[in-house]
């Protein structure tokens, strides 16, 4: 059987900054690493999206900065369409954004114990819970799977929006998204044959392979 689409989800390059806090809406740039790791994959997906006999049509991108210089880094091998949606921003941390775990156990440990013991209810201080996120993205797919029959479709995101967004077209329970692992730069890829999903590729990650 040959698919009616085809979705590439990819998390943005790794950022500058600090590593191991939640950055959420904060506005930052890639690296020089995280460019030079999107550049290999998009050589990879120029060569592995040639094999289907659909055009490539649109890459959908949050709005936030590195996830558009994704988008645009992408576009050099791909010469696409870029299409930017508030319903693919990460989520918002609310008050826990640019903090790092253990700054938030310290300031928020009933806050946080909440959050980790069921992350799809709960949200942090002022920000989305994972149902939050789930509907906008639901958006997003929905909208690709209405106007984009017979193509191939890329969609540059972040973590935890694409961990909500497998757990939905994979069935897996909102609460189970931190079993999905999304490394920088990291492609998924999504067949869809008429409305039925099927996942060919989770956290794919090339920029580690020297051939491209």
């Amino acid at each position: 059987m040959i698919p009616s689409l085809v979705i590439y989800l990819l998390r943005h390059g790794e950022t500058e900054g600090h590593k191991k806090v939640y950055k959420g809406h904060i506005d930052v740039p890639l690296s020089k690493e995280g460019e030079r790791q999107v550049e290999k994959v998009a050589r990879f997906l120029k060569k592995y999206s040639d094999k289907y006999n659909f055009k490539r049509e649109i890459i959908y991108s949050s709005p936030l900065k590195r996830a558009i210089t994704t988008a645009e880094i992408l576009n050099k091998e791909l010469s696409l369409r870029i299409k930017s949606t508030d319903d693919l921003k990460e989520r918002s941390f609310g008050k826990w954004e640019g903090l790092s775990i253990n700054e938030i156990l310290s300031l928020y440990p009933e806050d946080f114990e909440k959050w980790r013991m069921n992350p799809a209810i709960f949200s942090p201080p002022e920000g989305e819970s994972t149902i939050d996120v789930s509907k906008r993205a639901k958006k997003t797919i929905k909208e690709i799977l209405k106007n984009h029959d017979k193509n191939q479709v890329f969609i540059v995101a972040h973590g935890g929006i694409n961990r909500v967004i497998l757990c939905n077209i994979l069935g897996i329970p909102l609460e189970n998204i931190f079993r999905i692992e999304q490394d920088f730069a990291c492609v998924n890829i999504v067949e869809f044959y008429e409305d039925v999903p099927v996942v060919k590729l989770v956290n794919g990650v090339f920029w580690a392979d020297e051939s491209f």
